[in-house]
């Protein structure tokens, strides 16, 4: 049986920094982020890779946990200080640089380990938009064997 790609997207608004930067990226600043997840597999009986809702109740927990806060790296004591001040802030703090690359790769990883109990699903590939017109992308192979469901 030939492999199937599917996709869906989701969008939401975030802020963060990179102190480390040397431009104007270490200001506090945001994004309108846009997440693309991309599942290749075998369909299944009714010819479906995932049913998108399916994929959808995956990934917005995530989108859910991020939109309209500040992601901080747990080693920015500038901003967790700051936070620690003022609770009133949605804030998610991650042990890693807020660069696009590190969040993509933390969304594929947190993705990869729920769709492993998918036998059908054979690779992932999330690319995630910071700008119109800038991305990072990431691909985790999840089966070597794919079956038909």
């Amino acid at each position: 049986m030939n492999t199937v790609r599917i996709a869906k997207e989701f969008r939401w608004e975030m802020g963060h920094r990179l102190p480390l930067h040397s431009g104007q990226c270490s200001n506090i600043h945001g994004h309108s982020y846009r997440l693309r997840i991309t599942l290749d597999g075998i369909p299944d009986a009714s010819g479906m890779v995932m049913d998108f809702y399916e994929l959808a109740t995956l990934a917005q927990p995530i989108v859910d946990m991020l939109d309209h806060a500040f992601l901080c790296s747990s080693d920015d004591e500038t901003m967790q200080r700051f936070f620690r001040d003022h609770p009133e802030f949605k804030v998610v703090t991650v042990p890693f640089p807020t660069t696009v690359e590190n969040i993509c790769r933390w969304i594929a990883e947190h993705l990869a380990h729920q769709l492993r109990r998918y036998p059908n699903i054979t690779q992932l590939r999330v690319r995630l938009h910071e700008t119109a017109t800038a991305f990072a992308e990431c691909e985790v192979p999840l089966s070597t064997t794919p079956t038909a469901p």
